[in-house]
């Protein structure tokens, strides 16, 4: 441990369980010396092992509806009582289709749910920029990151309406981060991560045929979640005071591949062999 975030005070949203990236990047955060202020919407309370993860790190846990102005001003004021000051860093470690879970195809959404998945996944970060924004909650220099995926850029068809948001998502961080950076001195980012095992990523159809694509595709592999919360870390620390409006892939490499040679070897094994036009040889007596 470095110390990176010694006497920095954060705000962590979206852990589940022990598998959520944000649950490791509230660990890590800890480990480097950070007081942390855990959320999630209260429905996820309780479905989650959070009460776990705050004993852990010490942290105090204030359910927050981020589809809701309300909950999200009673979430930043009083992250700030209890931590004593204003924010440094904010993880938005958020997203949910509906459509997904009812197994609703892309081309034939029910839009009421398509509706609720854009709120819940990628207008809440707008949400929060704008409450942090107005109640001037955050230190200058301070960070905020919000995770994301490469379907906001490239087609994966069972990634469905998600794929959406996360290109909403990171209009969005590119947006409001101008004016952040501009009135704030606050930057804004996102990671793009690699495909990564969590409770709500498995939710997804093919999702094991994600990863294991992905694995192929990448020469340095899938990055796991502990490694994005690594990365997240570095987001939130003083070392990337210079770093904004970036969508940061954290993919192993994945996301400037064509094509790896290990994809192409078992692409040409599942080929049928050509037959031989040549007329069989005569043997010699």
């Amino acid at each position: 441990m470095h110390n990176l975030l010694k006497g920095k005070r954060g705000i962590i949203f979206g852990a589940l369980d022990s598998k959520s990236i944000a649950w490791k990047v509230a660990e890590r955060a800890h480990e480097e010396g950070a007081k942390l202020v855990l959320t999630n919407a209260p429905v996820a309370l309780r479905l989650g092992t959070i009460s776990e993860l705050a004993e852990k790190t010490g942290s105090q846990i204030i359910p927050a509806d981020a589809t809701s102005i309300m909950d999200l001003e009673h979430l930043i004021d009083e992250s700030m009582k209890l931590l004593g000051g204003k924010i440094d860093f904010v993880l938005h470690s958020i997203g949910m289709s509906v459509n997904v879970r009812r197994g609703n195809h892309y081309t034939h959404q029910d839009y009421n749910f398509t509706k609720t998945g854009w709120d819940v996944s990628a207008l809440s970060f707008h949400r929060l920029m704008s409450v942090l924004y107005q109640r001037d909650a955050m230190n200058e220099w301070g960070s905020l990151v919000a995770l994301t995926y490469m379907a906001a850029q490239r087609v994966f068809p069972d990634y469905n309406d998600m794929a959406d948001n996360k290109a909403y998502l990171e209009s969005v961080a590119r947006s409001f981060g101008y004016f952040f950076g501009r009135d704030k001195k606050v930057r804004v980012n996102t990671i793009s991560q690699s495909p990564t095992p969590t409770t709500a990523g498995s939710g997804v159809k093919g999702f094991d045929g994600f990863i294991a694509f992905a694995e192929k595709m990448s020469p340095l592999g899938n990055a796991t979640a502990l490694e994005c919360a690594d990365y997240t870390i570095s987001l939130f620390s003083d070392l990337t005071k210079k770093v904004t409006l970036q969508n940061l892939f954290h993919d192993g490499g994945f996301s400037n591949m064509g094509v790896s040679t290990a994809l192409m070897e078992d692409f040409m094994k599942s080929q049928p062999q050509p037959e031989s036009d040549e007329e069989p040889k005569a043997s010699k007596k």
